[in-house]
């Protein structure tokens, strides 16, 4: 006898038929009747769990953000203690979360249409800007970058080109293959520019003390 497969709990269908409708169409071109389709629950299951779409909007999101850290955390603790590995994670935990999607990012796309800041998904939208932006720092630093700064804010906007190439080319072909390993060449070779810089610094400052 075939072992019949437990259903999720309605919470957790309406979030799975959320994330695939808003990230897909958009959340403004979403209804909630059809999220209500997609979970296969009513509209009395929705408001016990939510207080309406802009909250099931927050919670997609949070969700999201959730498996986004996660995944990144994963591929920092692969790295171990090494600097360079650790500051191109970001690409590396992007290749491996965009084997579940099929377009750019969801957070970008969302701050396109959230724009009132009190709207409870704007702040998992912050958190999710603040991770990059704080993470990157951290990273950058360990580098022993001449700039840290302006090396993670060189990196943040690698990593934003590379879900905007993926946007693009989703909307003509398949899925895109080569964007992230040239993405993540070009951030190597960033890393080991600021990283010679600091050198070359330190060089300089050698030969200037007196011997």
């Amino acid at each position: 006898m075939a072992t019949r497969t437990a259903r999720p709990p309605a919470r957790e269908r309406l979030l799975t038929a959320a994330e695939e409708l808003f990230y897909e169409h958009g959340i403004s071109a979403t209804g909630v009747d059809a999220v209500l389709r997609r979970a296969e629950v009513s509209p009395a299951t929705l408001y016990a769990h939510f207080a309406g779409k802009d909250h099931l909007v927050a919670a997609y999101l949070q969700r999201r953000l959730d498996r986004w850290r996660t995944t990144w955390d994963e591929v920092l603790q692969r790295c171990g203690d090494d600097p360079v590995a650790r500051a191109l994670s970001l690409f590396d935990a992007l290749a491996e979360f965009e084997r579940t999607t099929t377009r750019g990012c969801a957070f970008l796309a969302a701050a396109v249409e959230v724009t009132d800041p009190q709207h409870p998904a704007h702040p998992v939208l912050v958190a999710d800007t603040r991770l990059l932006q704080e993470r990157l720092g951290e990273l950058a630093a360990g580098t022993g970058a001449r700039d840290p700064d302006a090396l993670a804010a060189e990196l943040l906007l690698l990593y934003d080109g590379a879900l905007a190439a993926r946007t693009r080319r989703a909307t003509t072909s398949g899925p895109d293959e080569a964007t992230g390993p040239a993405v993540r060449e070009l951030a190597a070779a960033a890393i080991a520019r600021h990283t010679a810089a600091a050198e070359s610094d330190q060089g300089t400052a050698r030969r200037g003390q007196p011997g």
